[in-house]
């Protein structure tokens, strides 16, 4: 584990999967991540890449080409990264292909993960993707983040709210039981001052397409800012909560898990990202930790 540090909070990296393992808010004696306890989901915030969901039946296509993908969400998440750079306020660790990333995902990468506390705002965490193609042929990929937030001590989710800052109305699909999109079922989510009450709509996966989100907020009871991850970046953010846990996930996403019945090739997939040869891409996002 690597640690970042400052007054307020004490966060820990791993390097398998580069995720951010805990979140120790000093200050309020509490943890703020998931403990991905593996009887409910064993996971904190992992990075979703070069895939977000599920491809139809473990398999994708390109070039006429099929490809074995059988878990979701890619498979850098279960992928031992290296540490580039590590100082007091920020974290760099990279994953690059190799022989075996090769024979299920056919390009060369290399993806860099960067974490940052914020200078000037101690509760702030600046997380930062850079994506390269390090290959002769042009890149498919998706990538999001997966952060689980628990609420305040004492509090169940179920209590809380979701806010959308400046938004009175937005559109969602879910997601089948097998994890697959709906796109066909488009619901509208009407929100009182830019929020909804957690417990009152929310099915297991909303999925926020066309860049209708800035911003998300799990709000406490009484509607005060819990957290607050800053995503205008990304054409969709998704809100998952898995029934059996006390955690919300809410997650910034470049691409998405396939239509269900998607028989398409990889280019075709929704919101797939490209890259040349030698071309580099950044996006990044931020969450708040509010007292």
């Amino acid at each position: 584990m690597h640690i970042l540090e400052n007054e307020v909070l004490s966060l820990a990296f791993a390097d398998k999967g580069a995720e951010l393992s805990r979140v120790r808010d000093k200050e309020l004696g509490c943890e703020r991540l998931w403990s991905a306890d593996p009887a409910v989901w064993n996971r904190h915030a992992p990075i979703l890449f070069p895939f977000v969901g599920k491809v139809v039946d473990g398999q994708y296509r390109l070039k006429g080409k099929s490809y074995a993908m059988k878990t979701q969400h890619g498979f850098a998440r279960d992928l031992d990264f290296a540490c580039l750079e590590e100082s007091e306020g920020s974290i760099t660790q990279a994953l690059c292909s190799t022989a075996a990333t090769r024979e299920i995902y056919p390009f060369d990468f290399r993806l860099l993960v960067r974490h940052r506390l914020d200078e000037e705002n101690p509760r702030l965490l600046h997380i930062q993707w850079e994506v390269t193609n390090t290959g002769e042929d042009t890149m498919y990929y998706a990538i999001g983040g997966h952060p689980g937030f628990l609420p305040p001590a004492g509090v169940k989710k179920e209590d809380c709210f979701l806010a959308f800052p400046g938004k009175e109305k937005l559109r969602y699909i879910s997601a089948d039981p097998a994890g697959f999109a709906l796109p066909e079922a488009v619901h509208e989510l009407t929100l009182h001052d830019g929020a909804v009450p957690y417990g009152e709509t929310l099915p297991e996966t909303w999925i926020f397409e066309g860049r209708q989100v800035d911003a998300v907020q799990l709000l406490r009871p009484d509607k005060r800012p819990w957290v607050t991850l800053h995503c205008e970046k990304f054409p969709i953010l998704a809100v998952w909560a898995n029934a059996k846990g006390p955690f919300v996930c809410l997650e910034p996403w470049c691409g998405r898990t396939d239509d269900a019945g998607f028989t398409g090739e990889l280019p075709e997939k929704v919101c797939e990202e490209t890259l040349a040869p030698g071309e580099t891409k950044r996006i990044a996002y931020t969450i708040e930790f509010h007292r």
